[in-house]
C-alpha cells in the first residue's frame, strides 16, 4: 500500500509528460493565426508555463515573420508573470538586440525594468533598516538604469508615467541604501569609506531626500580627516540648500 503514491506519482508525471508531448504535436500543425489565439487563451487563463512552452514553439515555427516576432515578445510577458524574471529579462535583452527598431521595443526596456524591480526587496525593508546595507541592491540599480534608458530613448512612451514613478521610488530606495552603508561607517570612524558612499548619493540621486544627511556626512567626515578646504566648500552647499541645518553628522544607532 504504501507504494501506491510513489506509483501515482509516476503515473502522473508520465500523463503529464504525454500531455505536453500530443500538446506539441498539435501546435507543430496548426496555422499561426489560430495557435496565436490559442496561446493568447493560455496567457488569459493564467496558464503561463504552458503558454511559455507554446509561444517557444511558434517562435521556432515561425522565425522569419510577425508570428514569430510576437512570441518573443510576449515571451517577456509571459515569464515575467511565471515569475521567472532572469527569462523575461533576458527575453527583453534578446528582443531588443534583434528587433531594435521594432514598434513596440520600448515596451521590451519597461518589461526588463519590471522585472528587476519586482526582484528587488520590497517597501518591507524600511521596516528592518538595522541591516539594510547588507542587502543587494544590485536588481534595484539594474532597474532604475533600465526605466533611465528607457525614458532617454522614448520619453513619449506610454509607459513613461508608470517608468518616472518606479525610478522616484528607486532613487529614494538606492539613497537610503548608500546612506545606510555611509551611516555604519561613521559609527566606525571609517571616514574615506563614509565620504566614497555620501558623495554617490549627492552625485548620483541629488533630488534624494537623502542629500541633507549626505552633505552632512560629507562634512563631517572631512572635518574628521583634516580636509579643511573640502569641509568648508561642504558646509557653504549644505547652507546654501539648508539653511539653518546642524552640519555635524550624527550618526544612527544601530536598531
Amino acid at each position: 500500500m504504501r507504494f501506491r503514491p510513489v506509483l501515482f506519482s509516476c503515473v502522473a508525471a508520465a500523463l503529464l509528460l504525454a500531455a505536453c508531448a500530443s500538446q506539441q504535436s498539435r501546435d507543430q500543425h496548426l496555422a499561426p493565426d489560430i495557435l496565436y489565439k490559442s496561446i493568447q487563451a493560455n496567457l488569459a487563463a493564467g496558464n503561463y508555463k504552458t503558454a511559455i512552452s507554446r509561444l517557444q514553439t511558434m517562435e521556432a515555427r515561425f522565425p522569419f515573420n510577425d508570428y514569430g516576432t510576437q512570441a518573443q515578445l510576449d515571451l517577456i510577458y509571459a515569464n515575467y508573470m511565471n515569475q521567472n524574471y532572469d527569462a523575461a529579462e533576458d527575453a527583453a535583452d534578446r528582443f531588443i538586440r534583434e528587433h531594435p527598431r521594432h514598434a513596440d521595443v520600448d515596451y521590451a526596456y519597461y518589461m526588463k525594468g519590471v522585472a528587476y524591480f519586482d526582484e528587488a526587496p520590497g517597501p518591507f525593508m524600511r521596516l528592518f533598516r538595522h541591516d539594510i546595507y547588507q542587502r543587494d541592491p544590485s536588481n534595484a540599480q539594474k532597474s532604475f538604469q533600465a526605466f533611465q534608458l528607457l525614458l532617454q530613448k522614448f520619453p513619449d512612451t506610454k509607459y513613461a508615467a508608470d517608468a518616472r514613478q518606479r525610478l522616484l521610488y528607486l532613487r529614494d530606495r538606492l539613497a537610503d541604501y548608500q546612506w545606510a552603508v555611509a551611516d555604519y561607517y561613521m559609527r566606525r570612524g571609517a571616514w574615506i569609506s563614509a565620504v566614497q558612499r555620501a558623495d554617490t548619493i549627492v552625485k548620483n540621486y541629488p533630488e534624494s531626500p537623502r542629500v541633507e544627511d549626505a552633505l552632512k556626512i560629507l562634512y563631517t567626515a572631512y572635518s574628521r580627516l583634516g580636509l579643511t578646504d573640502l569641509a568648508d566648500s561642504t558646509r557653504k552647499v549644505l547652507d546654501l540648500n539648508f539653511p539653518g541645518a546642524d552640519p555635524n553628522y550624527k550618526p544612527h544607532a544601530p536598531a
